[in-house]
């Protein structure tokens, strides 16, 4: 018994510590992110545009890190680019879709009843959709560009949130003080403004966090079907499109860089916010530390 306890207690400790880890590589790996596309494009002194046909497809080296495109354009500074475009939708059309679906969710979970029922239809309606192609159709009746895709991202991805949003209402209704509040007097309107959005705005800013990641997942794979970004743009989407031809020529820079600009930010940013979950969910944290 005594051995089977500190067998627990072992793989509890390394657990622990390879949470710790994935915690601290997350938050180094985003701050990273962050300072190189609020630094490199100001201190770097080469044109993301500037065309150089006699460099095209050079390997990675210290003139280039990430080698060049196929018409001699640095890839880390058209990265960098595209990088800083893919958080500026992620981050926009996160908050537009937490901003929707806390709207909904607190509607349908405070005034209960046939409402409630209608708008989780609606939510259902529209779940029954695949993102994409819901995303491609509204981004088809726009001109390329970012605030079509922001548009795109952000009504096709508040239903999730609709949902954590009105499940949580429903659990804050039960809970003693709001019965006193509404003992005492209280309007609807001043319970859920006073007491029940306050209650799900952790929840609601959590869902726009781990929001963001599938954003810029969205925006690349629509700029690479060409319905995002104007193709002259950087954008991590169309760099991935524009090196198919040079992947099949061997060329593997071209292909590789892009794809790990859109893979390694959003899994340090899916990391954090997993973390911040745990700490909200008092059951997942004590089952990390077991």
């Amino acid at each position: 018994m005594a051995d089977r306890t500190l067998t627990w207690r072992t793989h509890g400790t390394r657990r622990r510590s390879t949470h710790a880890w994935r915690v601290r590589s997350s938050a180094v790996t985003v701050a990273a992110v962050v300072l190189a596309v609020l630094l490199v494009p100001p201190l770097t002194q080469l044109d993301q545009q500037a065309v150089d046909l006699a460099a095209k497809l050079r390997p990675p080296s210290w003139a280039h890190l990430f080698g060049t495109d196929d018409v001699g354009r640095d890839l880390l500074l058209r990265c960098v680019y595209g990088l800083r475009v893919s958080l500026l939708v992620g981050v926009v059309a996160a908050v537009v879709a937490t901003v929707i679906g806390t709207a909904v969710g607190a509607l349908a979970g405070s005034l209960g009843g046939w409402f409630d029922r209608g708008l989780m239809r609606v939510v259902d309606a529209f779940s029954s959709v695949p993102h994409l192609l819901l995303g491609i159709f509204v981004v088809a009746m726009f001109r390329p560009g970012v605030w079509p895709v922001v548009i795109s991202v952000g009504l096709t991805h508040w239903l999730s949130t609709a949902r954590i949003v009105r499940a949580e209402v429903l659990s804050l209704r039960s809970r003693p003080y709001i019965d006193a509040a509404i003992s005492g007097g209280a309007s609807r309107r001043r319970v859920t403004v006073r007491h029940l959005l306050p209650g799900v705005l952790p929840r609601a800013a959590l869902a726009a966090v781990l929001m963001v990641p599938h954003a810029i997942w969205h925006e690349s794979a629509l700029s690479f079907l060409g319905l995002g970004l104007p193709a002259h743009q950087a954008s991590l989407g169309t760099l991935v499109q524009s090196a198919r031809g040079s992947l099949l020529a061997g060329d593997w820079w071209p292909t590789l860089f892009p794809g790990l600009f859109i893979i390694v930010p959003t899994l340090a940013i899916a990391g954090l916010a997993g973390a911040w979950r745990e700490r909200l969910d008092p059951r997942r944290r004590s089952e990390l530390t077991l």
